[in-house]
């Protein structure tokens, strides 16, 4: 079952950050990171098993920030692209510092959560670490390579290439020092394995499942449906 889940909460993620680029633009992608990088860094912290390999949560929503960074790069330019990563970098920061001052405060008698709160925040600072150093390497790659491929593949048919190009690189940096900084000496080596293992191949099923929302964006952005003043 945890698969269909798994392809459900695919389906859920994609209509999201398809709304709020409809609805709002290059605004609704820039509200959409945090979203994307606040809800990846607490799923996370729960594994479940996936397809017969160990895996955490957090790979779906997490990896859609990647296309948001390619919409970003593809219709509005590099810069905007790199704005958006800042604007996640910020908001992971301040959702850890907040969370351990929130953990300082001894709870009252009558408190039902302090406890699942420290469960979940207290393994923050070493995933938040993690997930600092993995996103801002890994999605400034991912940036560079997009523009990369789209002043070498430039074109509606070549669209698919630059974004999955980009990110199946950018992908595999971030698992790799993701996996490494959250996980190594708190899992055995052959569980670490299967998290890394697993975590980029199902960012990339995610990668390849998203290029239709890429083109469906494009649509969008042709007939015009964008507001022309957030536009190159």
């Amino acid at each position: 079952m945890n698969e269909l889940f798994w392809f459900g909460m695919l389906v859920v993620n994609f209509v999201f950050i398809l709304v709020a680029f409809r609805l709002w633009g290059k605004i609704g992608l820039f509200a959409w990171i945090p979203v994307s990088i606040i809800v990846a860094n607490i799923q996370v912290t729960k594994n479940v098993s996936l397809f017969g390999l160990e895996a955490t949560l957090g790979n779906i929503v997490y990896a859609t920030s990647f296309l948001a960074t390619d919409i970003l790069g593809e219709f509005f330019g590099k810069k905007e692209a790199y704005k958006a990563v800042g604007i996640g970098f910020f908001s992971l920061v301040a959702m850890t510092v907040l969370m351990q001052l929130a953990l300082i405060f001894t709870p009252s008698p009558s408190d039902i959560v302090h406890g699942s709160m420290t469960a979940i925040f207290s393994l923050m600072p070493r995933i938040a670490l993690a997930s600092l150093v993995a996103y801002l390497l890994s999605n400034l790659h991912d940036v560079w390579a997009f523009a990369y491929w789209r002043e070498k593949k430039p074109g509606r048919k070549t669209l698919w290439m630059r974004n999955n190009y980009s990110t199946f690189i950018s992908q595999l940096i971030d698992t790799v020092i993701f996996t490494t900084i959250a996980f190594l000496g708190v899992y055995p080596w052959e569980v670490l394995l299967q998290i890394g293992i697993s975590t980029y191949l199902l960012k990339w099923i995610v990668a390849v499942l998203d290029t239709p929302c890429i083109y469906l964006a494009r649509s969008w952005v042709d007939r015009g449906y964008i507001p022309t003043d957030q536009r190159l």
